[in-house]
C-alpha cells in the first residue's frame, strides 16, 4: 500500500474515534449531585432546580437563595410563568450538540425557565426604566421560582393594564419567535396569504394573530379538535390536517411558518409561490442528528432554488417585548392558556408539554 494511503487511512481512523469519543462525551449523563447548602443568614426563596439531565423526575422544588440585584438589574416577584419546548429540551439535554453550551455530563445552570411575569419588588442603583411596584412581563433564565433579578436593558418590558399575569407570562419565547418568524424572516406584507402549520401550539396561536394583525391572508393548520378555536384567533382559512394535506391542494402561499416538520421540503416547497418564503420553526425530536436534518437539507438546497427556505430560533429582545406589549394593548393579540399549574407542579406541567398537545401555552402560577 502506497505511503499517502496509509496516511488516508490513518487520518480516518482518528477522525472516527474522535467522533466516536465526543459522542460519549455528549452522551454521558452523570448522577444527579447533592443540593449545595444554602448560606443560613440568606433569604430564601422556592424554585425548581435540577442537578443532572433527565425526565421531569430530575426536577427539585427546593429553597434556594433568593437574588439580589445589582446595579443594573430589577428584582421581580414572580406571579406567572410559561412552559415551553425550551425548558424540557435544556431539562434532558437533547439534542445532545446543545450540551455544549449547556453543560457536559451535568447542567452549568440548574435554574430552568424562561417567560414570567411579576411585580417589581426592588431596582439596582443605576436603573432607569422601571421602578418597585411596577407590573411587567419579560424572559429570563430561572422563571420557575418566585423571584428573578434581570437586566433592565433585556427582555423585560411593562404589562399592559388590559393583561393578565397568566396571559403575560406566555409571551416572551412564543411570542417573540412568532414575530421574528413573520415580521424579520418571512417579510410579511399586506395582502399577502400566509400559512401557519401548528397554527394551535403555542407559537402557532401567536403567530396566527400577529399575520393578521399585519393584514395578510391566514391560512391556519392544526388537528380537528383545534379547528374552532384557531379560528376563533382571526384566521381567514383553517385546514384540518386529519381530512387535508395543504401540499397537495393546489393552492400556494407567499409564506409558511412551519412549526411541525411533518412534510418534506420539496412538498412544502409546491405549496409555495416561485418567489415565496419557508420559514421552519423547531423540528422532529430526536438526541442526535433528527433536528439537525431539516437545517441541512435547507442549507444545502438554498443556493438552486429562488424560494427562500430556512429555520430561525427566536432572540429575546426588548424591543420586540414593547412591540408585543402594544399589540395586546391594542387587542389585536390575545394570549390562548390551556392549563394551569402550580410551582411545585412544574414537572407534571412539562410532561404535559412533551405530548405535544397543548391548545397554546401551559402557565404556571407563582403567587
Amino acid at each position: 500500500m502506497k505511503l499517502r494511503y496509509k496516511i488516508a487511512n490513518g487520518f480516518l481512523a482518528l477522525l472516527v474515534v474522535a467522533i466516536a469519543g465526543l459522542a460519549v462525551i455528549l452522551s454521558h449523563t452523570s448522577e444527579c449531585a447533592p443540593a449545595p447548602p444554602v448560606a443560613e443568614d440568606a433569604a430564601r426563596m422556592k424554585a425548581i432546580v435540577y442537578r443532572c439531565y433527565g425526565s421531569p423526575d430530575v426536577l427539585e422544588f427546593a429553597d434556594v437563595a433568593k437574588p439580589e440585584p445589582a446595579d443594573d438589574e430589577v428584582l421581580v416577584k414572580i406571579r406567572a410563568a410559561a412552559v415551553n419546548p425550551l425548558d424540557w429540551h435544556y431539562m434532558r439535554g437533547s439534542p445532545y450538540l446543545m450540551r455544549l453550551a449547556s453543560g457536559l455530563g451535568v447542567p452549568k445552570d440548574q435554574r430552568l425557565g424562561v417567560d414570567f411575569s411579576g411585580t417589581v419588588e426592588a431596582v439596582g442603583s443605576d436603573v432607569t426604566r422601571f421602578k418597585p411596584g411596577d407590573e411587567v412581563f419579560g424572559g429570563w433564565t430561572g422563571a420557575f421560582a418566585e423571584y428573578v433579578a434581570v437586566r433592565e436593558d433585556r427582555a423585560l418590558t411593562l404589562k399592559p393594564v388590559n393583561v393578565t399575569f397568566a396571559e403575560a407570562a406566555s409571551v416572551a419565547i412564543a411570542g417573540i419567535t412568532a414575530l421574528q418568524a413573520l415580521r424579520d424572516h418571512g417579510n410579511v406584507r399586506p395582502g399577502q396569504r400566509v400559512l401557519i402549520n401548528g397554527a394551535s401550539g403555542g407559537v402557532g396561536t401567536f403567530a396566527v394573530q400577529i399575520a393578521k394583525s399585519m393584514d395578510a391572508e391566514v391560512t391556519g393548520v392544526c388537528s380537528t379538535r383545534n379547528v374552532d378555536m384557531v379560528r376563533s384567533l382571526g384566521a381567514d382559512h383553517v385546514i384540518d390536517y386529519k381530512k387535508e394535506d395543504y401540499t397537495e391542494s393546489g393552492k400556494t402561499y407567499d409564506v409558511i411558518i412551519d412549526m411541525v416538520g411533518n412534510h418534506t421540503l420539496l412538498a412544502n416547497r409546491k405549496a409555495l409561490e416561485p418567489d415565496g418564503k419557508l420559514v421552519m420553526v423547531g423540528g422532529p425530536k430526536g438526541d442526535w442528528l433528527a433536528p439537525l436534518i431539516g437545517p441541512l437539507k435547507a442549507f444545502l438546497l438554498s443556493p438552486f432554488v429562488e424560494q427562500e427556505i430556512g429555520m430561525m430560533l427566536g432572540q429575546l429582545r426588548q424591543e420586540d417585548m414593547i412591540v408585543i406589549a402594544e399589540l395586546m394593548k391594542a387587542g389585536q393579540v390575545t394570549p390562548v392558556i390551556d392549563r394551569h399549574y402550580q410551582l411545585s407542579e412544574v414537572p407534571a406541567a412539562i410532561r404535559y408539554s412533551e405530548e405535544g398537545r397543548a391548545q397554546g401555552k401551559i402557565i404556571i402560577d407563582v403567587q
